[in-house]
Formats: structure tokens, sequence, C-alpha cells
């Protein structure tokens, strides 16, 4: 029987660098990773997603990797990497780690060779281009930033193609032999024991770019894909694949093809909609993007989030949604958007660290169908230094307590990995773990409270859902059944409070419980069933006889 321990899991994302530091030297380390693994357990962690933390030029946070079997020095050892994850296993925390094989940094030794001589079988490993390839500046992922995807290598009078930055070279998936390192390197970590893998730009991996050196071309380039899940299955059968595609909801589907090739992918597509049902406050945009999704099996899963450790794209809406979703929450288009197609905001400054916004969104995060993911700091409501480049200002350190650099680190200021905010509303010394720890009402114990309710309804992330009809332009609802057990979640987009009336044809004559808050029970007495929600408010239902309510009561 297959191990489907993601459907119910709740992800925590880390960049080990701005994390915890143990060491003083101001960049987080192991070590004061694994001090905080009980903070993690506290908080309702199953699983946590590593970002990049091989020895790079970091370059690029870390995804221009230069080795690919090791923890980078700064970080700690490979021993400081077996010793978090034992510590995370004893508490039943699995490890997803970053598979960034799309490329490598030019600092990587294969492409230090693959210079140095043209015969060496590592030429291979990288796209080549004799003459000046007519795609040069198309397809560039970073506007503003970059201005080609191929760079003239002097040295080998060819160019080598890059979907990144120049710094990273693209490796060549038709060439068999990468594909055999690539599964040496899961193969590396799995022993190690990690859970499964984050395919960084799953679509630019599988991308068949014309150049000098191809191997055999294939029809369907998602057989790569099938390769990996083949090697994972066979390696560890209840190991993961979580895709990154931020790809066109037409081709989603390939991704999963049936539940034999990935088993997660990030929902982009939701994400984005949900954004622009936020700022305009109408649930129309969200209800669509979910209808329009592709049915994934029983073996598939969606991983919902609301901001992750990149820029909030918005590429896949129209200039005019986007318009909307500025005007609402990142007005600010030279300082607060980058690459022409995101905000490079966190969260909580978006909606002015309005307390409702934030449970209203996470509400709809830890609900939703499919399996949250939290990227560090989110559940404190953190904030952003805009005063840092590019993607950086979403990336400052945690905030733990109302200590020199907020706990994260002992090293002077000027140290630092990335300078921690200090300044205004969002700084270390009003925001900060600790502080929130005391605080009743405060975000974290919210977030707490919500993962354990989110653990406690496995429809949400096992079950089969539908979308409720509902008579306000404001609201989505959604029921999901898994096993004879419902749970029904109802959010308000909007800031006025209302009535709300639910078509609940499938639950007449049961009991809705609110599980969230002191009420009593509400029996479903016809199928039109009003309830009352708060401005941006929400409510969870799980749908029972009367003994399952005096029981869940007890």
């Amino acid at each position: 029987m297959l191990d489907l321990w993601y459907k119910n899991a709740i992800i925590y994302c880390i960049d080990v660098k701005t994390f915890m530091d143990a060491n003083g030297d101001g960049i987080g380390d192991f070590i004061g990773l694994t001090e905080k693994v009980d903070y993690l357990s506290g908080l309702g962690v199953t699983c946590i997603w590593l970002m990049p933390f091989y020895p790079s030029p970091q370059k690029d946070n870390g995804y221009d990797v230069m080795d690919y079997y090791n923890v980078d020095p700064q970080l700690g050892t490979l021993g400081d990497f077996v010793e978090f994850t034992r510590r995370a296993e004893e508490r039943g925390i699995r490890i997803l780690v970053d598979l960034v094989v799309n490329h490598t940094s030019d600092r990587h030794p294969w492409f230090q060779a693959a210079c140095q001589d043209k015969n060496s079988k590592y030429r291979d490993y990288y796209l080549w281009s004799k003459e000046k390839p007519p795609d040069l500046t198309e397809g560039i992922i970073f506007a503003g930033i970059q201005e080609a995807t191929w760079t003239y290598h002097p040295q080998t009078e060819a160019y080598y193609a890059h979907r990144f930055y120049d710094h990273q070279a693209d490796l060549n998936i038709t060439n068999p032999e990468v594909r055999v390192e690539i599964q040496k390197i899961m193969g590396f970590w799995l022993a190690l024991g990690v859970s499964g893998f984050r395919i960084d730009s799953a679509p630019y991996l599988i991308e068949l770019r014309q150049a000098d050196n191809l191997y055999e071309r294939v029809d369907d380039p998602y057989v790569y894909l099938d390769e990996l899940r083949d090697f994972l299955s066979w390696r560890r059968g209840d190991a993961i694949l979580l895709a990154e595609a931020n790809a066109p909801v037409t081709v989603l589907s390939e991704y999963f093809q049936g539940g034999d090739r990935v088993h997660m992918m990030f929902d982009f597509w939701g994400n984005q909609h949900l954004f622009l049902a936020l700022a305009q406050q109408k649930a129309a945009p969200l209800v669509e993007a979910l209808n329009e999704l592709p049915a994934v099996t029983s073996t598939g899963q969606w991983a919902n989030f609301i901001r992750n450790h990149d820029e909030l794209s918005l590429d896949r809406l129209s200039s005019g949604q986007q318009d909307d979703i500025a005007t609402a929450l990142a007005p600010d288009r030279e300082r607060m958007w980058v690459y022409d197609r995101g905000i490079r905001r966190r969260f909580a400054p978006m909606v002015q660290g309005d307390p409702r916004r934030l449970r209203l969104a996470y509400s709809l995060l830890l609900s939703l169908p499919g399996t949250p993911v939290i990227n560090y700091g989110e559940e404190l409501g953190m904030g952003d230094d805009l005063s840092l480049e590019e993607r950086s200002p979403a990336r400052t350190p945690m905030q733990w307590s109302n200590a020199p650099n907020g706990g994260f680190s002992p090293a002077p200021a000027d140290r630092l990995v990335l300078p921690v905010i200090s300044e205004g509303e969002y700084s270390y010394q009003h925001l900060n773990v600790n502080v929130q720890r005391r605080d009743p009402d405060s975000l974290l114990n919210w977030m707490e409270r919500a993962i354990r309710l989110r653990k406690e309804c496995p429809e949400f992330g096992w079950g089969t859902w539908q979308i409720l009809e509902t008579d306000r332009a404001s609201v989505i609802a959604h029921r999901c059944q898994w096993r004879g057990g419902v749970a029904i979640a109802v959010h308000n987009l909007a800031a006025a409070a209302c009535s709300v009336t639910l078509r609940l044809e499938k639950d007449v004559g049961r009991y809705a419980i609110d599980l969230f808050e002191d009420r009593p029970d509400e029996v479903i007495a016809d199928p039109s069933h009003t309830i009352e929600l708060a401005g941006y408010g929400y409510r969870w239902f799980r749908i029972g006889s009367d003994r399952a309510a005096r029981s869940i009561l007890v």
C-alpha cells in the first residue's frame, strides 16, 4: 500500500542561512536549525522543505550549485545535516530538499572541465552552439536584470545556454550521463534520510532547446520526469517529487500523468487567482481557478501557498488583473515589483498587517483542497526590507526575540548574511517569536491552533471537494468529503460582515459543528442554510449526526 503521508502534511520552507546562527558568524547553520526543531514541532510542522544548502558562490541564493554532494561549509557539515535529520525524524518531521538540476554554477567542476577541454565528457553535460543562437534574447526570466539566455564563452569559442543568469549554465537533459548523475544525486540524499525532492524549475529542466550537441530527441520530454519517478520509487517507496512548475493550466495534468509522474505540484494558478480574489474582495476569481485545475488522482496532490521565497509571480494574469492587485496590495511598482511580473513583498505588509486579513488568508491556505506550504516567518506575519535588491526583501532572517539581530545571530549586524528588519512595525523589537508566544491573540498562537485543526480535518487534504453555491459575491465556500467525514470551510473576502446562505442539499438533517469558535451546533434544517460571517471572517464546520456533535464537544 502506498504511503500518502504528504496528503495531510504541514510543509514549512526554510533557508538554513537565514533561520538560526549557532556559531556566531552571521550566517544561519544546521546546528542552529537543529536547535529549533522543537519550535517547529510545537508549531505543528510535519515536513521541512530545505532551500539549497549545497556549496555555492551564492550569486543566486544558493541556486547556483557547485557541488551536489555536500553542505556549504558556512552552513555546517554532512554530519550536522545528518544530526538535523535524526532530530527531525524523532519528532515525526520529514525532510524535502531542493533538486536544482536545470543548471549548475559556472564554477561547478563539470562546467570548468567542459570549458578547459572540448574533448572532456563534461562538454556534453551542457548545451553549446558554435553559431549565434536565433533565440539569444528569447524567454528571459529576469527582465530588467538578465540580457540573454545564451552567453559566448571565448575560451571554448561557442555559446552556452542559460535559461536563468549567465553564471548558471544549463545542463543537457538529453545526455543519458547527465540523467544518471541526477539519479546519483537523488540516491545520495535519500541515503541520508530525506523523504523527497522539490524539483526546481521543472518546465525548464525538461525543456529541449536547440543546441549543437543534443542527443536523441524525444517526442514527449515529460518522460524525463518518468525516469526520476521510477528511480525514486524503486529506491524509496514513500519518497515524493514536488514540482515547481508555473506553467499554463492546460499542461499541468502532464506533470501528474495519472499519478505516475510527480506526486505534488505547487498551485501557481490558484495562488495568482487567490491574490486577485483578495484584491477584488470577490470569490469568483478563486472559484474559477479551482474549477479550471485538472483533476488529480488519489495519489496526486496540489501544494498550496500564500507566499514563497521568490517574487509573487502574476504572469498568468492579464495586465488589468495585475493592476487590480497592484492598486490593492502593492501600489509602488518601482519599489515593490520585480521582473515586470511580480511582487517582491511578504504578505503581511501587503495587507498592512491587518490581523483579520492575515487569518483569512491562512485559513484559506489550510483549508483549500491540497497540502499547505508555509514559508518561514509567515506564522509571525514578518515584514520585508525593500531597500534590498531583487527578491531579497522577503528573505530577511527569522526574528526570534528582541535580542540584538532578533536573536538570529550574536554576530555584529554588519556581518549578517542579510540585515534583520530593525525599524518600523515589523521590526524584530516588536515582532518576534518570544513576544507572540506570550500573546494569546497573536498570529503565532492562532497559527498553532489552526494547524492542529487542519490535522484533525483530513478531508481537506484527502477528500473529494466541491464549491458550494452561495448568495454573496464575496464569499467562497467549499465542502470536502472523505471516508464518510465531511468538512466545510466558508470565507468572506470582503471587509463588511454578512449573512450568507449556503446550498447544503447533501447535509440536510445533520449538524454543522463550528470548529474555530464556541458556538451552539447549527441544525441544517433545509437545503438553504444561512450563517453569519464577520468582515474578512472565516468558519470551518464538521458535519455530523447528533451523536457526533455531542462527542466532539465533550
